[in-house]
């Protein structure tokens, strides 16, 4: 996994991306994840990993200012023809680098990202940096098991599936533990396939 490599697989995935994630269980897990809104009218929203918008299909967001990046032209093309004329800004952005100055926003939304960026250590870090002190984190993914290793079948597969651009291993707590003096867990639900697929919000305490 990398970005390169990240850009073709998306440029790809771009033309069936909505036909799988954005219908049945997993439209489903984003309509449950978006029912209890914690969005403000008077809040500077972050969309990371904005992907073709599927998540912003599902917000009122003309009453909101938002500003969305993913690292594909292709996916970002996607939601720009979606939200065309809507006021959403889309960037063209790698979330493990942002442009965007310290303290900026007051929730940032992360949804199928953790798991697809080259270091999700490096993407908390800058969630964390860009968000306002008690701002929130909205995470939206799927983790390996907490305090468990990962099934036998899974640690077979996770290298064939990381060739497409995710990664079925990576440890929350792990990533979090990195970030517990700024951030505390507000919210950590089960949300698709036993828990595979969480919730997790997250507050800037610093």
């Amino acid at each position: 996994m990398n970005n390169r490599w990240n850009k073709v697989i998306y440029k790809f995935g771009s033309v069936v991306y909505d036909k799988f994630f954005n219908t049945g269980k997993f439209l489903e897990a984003r309509k449950r994840i978006f029912r209890d809104s914690i969005f403000k009218s008077e809040d500077k929203i972050l969309f990371v990993g904005v992907g073709t918008g599927a998540d912003l299909e599902l917000i009122n967001h003309k009453e909101l200012t938002i500003i969305a990046i993913d690292y594909s032209n292709d996916m970002l093309d996607k939601a720009r023809a979606k939200f065309k004329g809507s006021g959403i800004e889309f960037f063209n952005m790698d979330a493990q680098e942002m442009d965007f100055s310290d303290n900026q926003f007051d929730l940032v939304v992360a949804s199928l990202i953790l798991t697809v960026v080259p270091d999700a250590d490096k993407c908390m870090e800058e969630m964390a940096r860009v968000l306002k002190p008690q701002g929130k984190i909205m995470i939206f993914d799927k983790f390996a098991p907490k305090d468990k290793n990962l099934a036998f079948l899974k640690q077979i597969l996770r290298p064939i599936i990381q060739v497409f651009g995710t990664d079925i291993g990576r440890n929350f707590e792990t990533m979090y533990e990195n970030q517990k003096e700024k951030l505390s867990i507000e919210e950590d639900l089960p949300i698709l396939f036993n828990g595979m697929y969480r919730k997790i919000v997250l507050r800037k305490i610093v």
